[in-house]
């Protein structure tokens, strides 16, 4: 089924193994992963942004030998 958009669209920026699909597509799954720790309000992303954090604690400890594989998407 074609992909029919209503409203404008915004790519800032596509880097490395980044995807931008517009249209059909059956499956897209991951070719890399990473972990990464940030703090409240780290991660949002947007044109207009208010964040308010009085105490932020990020808990780093990562007990588990390993995280979710790619192997089977490659």
């Amino acid at each position: 089924m074609p992909a029919i958009v209503i409203g404008g669209i915004k790519v800032t920026n596509v880097s490395g193994n980044g995807t931008v699909n517009m249209g059909d597509v059956l499956q897209i799954a991951p070719k890399s992963t990473t972990k990464s720790n940030s703090g409240a309000g780290g991660g949002n992303t947007g044109d207009f942004l208010q964040t308010n954090t009085f105490c932020s604690v990020t808990n780093t400890v990562d007990p588990d030998v390993s995280d979710a594989g790619v192997k089977g998407n490659n």
